[in-house]
């Protein structure tokens, strides 16, 4: 069991939480929050979360990038934990464990055909991204495609997705804490892959980091966290009414802290401890943005 725990790298979750979470928020924020839709569009990323850890841990050890020299955590096929025929069936039923938390989702949030058909292929795009992100011939994470990736469906499917379900419109608005939280995840992805640079140029993974190099790679993380915050703002200033929706300020410390981290530290080691500090820092920014806005509407 602990070698499961271990593949399904749940530190990861808070931050596939986090823009749910967010679309969940901004549904309140305009009177439109429903517990039923909420609590299945989380049961549904957590489900394609894991399904993407696991396929990552098996795809990266098939195209080499977990090797013997990597410096990062092990992963578990890598290190012989879990063989590769338990991998794929794990990974096997997690697809389906997403189809079925979907279909689900949809069966409760759809009420036109128009609508569920968008739905579906959304939903089949994420399993397709999840899977393909390290698996296959042509892996697009190995062609530097990632972070593009994340940034859709961690910051627009999610946010946009789980709000709309709720409240069935969607404000141009809403564009920029959704892309607060695409930009915060791409972050993150780009903390692993500075750990991993060393490795993946090893391997042929062509991550961003590895076609910019390390010092621009820097720059690149902390474009990412200012953007982010900038993005919040903005939002903030246009739809202003209580000095209360700037409450996501307290995240900003945490967010400077990972953005001068990457620049301090050089080791591998040191730096992984900032991905999950990077992923905990993005769910307390969502709290402290939706908490913030709904105080204020009593104001």
């Amino acid at each position: 069991m602990k070698h499961w725990l271990k593949a399904f790298r749940l530190r990861t979750l808070p931050l596939a939480l986090s823009g749910i979470l967010m679309g969940a928020f901004l549904a309140g924020i305009f009177g439109k929050f429903q517990v039923s839709i909420t609590l299945l569009c989380i049961c549904t990323a957590t489900c394609l979360q894991i399904l993407s850890n696991l396929a990552n841990d098996y795809g990266d050890t098939q195209h080499g990038a977990d090797h013997t020299a990597r410096q990062g955590p092990s992963r578990t096929v890598q290190a012989g934990e879990i063989s590769p025929k338990a991998m794929l069936r794990a990974i096997g039923i997690f697809v389906v464990l997403s189809i079925v938390s979907g279909l689900g989702l949809l069966y409760v949030a759809i009420d036109s055909w128009e609508m569920l058909g968008v739905f579906v292929g959304l939903g089949g795009l994420s399993i397709v991204a999840a899977i393909t992100y390290t698996m296959g011939k042509k892996p697009y994470g190995y062609a530097g495609l990632g972070d593009i990736s994340v940034l859709i469906f961690f910051g627009f499917v999610s946010v946009l997705g789980t709000y709309y379900l709720q409240a069935r419109n969607l404000p141009f608005s809403l564009l920029l804490p959704a892309l607060s939280c695409g930009l915060f995840s791409v972050a993150v992805l780009n903390l692993n892959n500075i750990r991993d640079i060393e490795s993946d140029r090893m391997a042929g993974k062509h991550s961003i980091p590895v076609r910019l190099g390390r010092e621009y790679a820097t720059y690149y993380h902390q474009f990412l966290i200012l953007a982010g915050v900038l993005c919040a703002m903005a939002y903030t200033v246009f739809l202003y009414t209580h000095w209360l929706q700037g409450l996501f300020v307290v995240a900003i410390p945490f967010l400077w802290q990972n953005a001068e981290a990457v620049r301090i530290y050089k080791q591998p080691q040191e730096i992984d401890k900032y991905l999950k500090h990077m992923a905990l820092t993005t769910l307390l920014f969502v709290v402290s943005f939706g908490v913030g806005n709904l105080l204020a509407q009593n104001f």
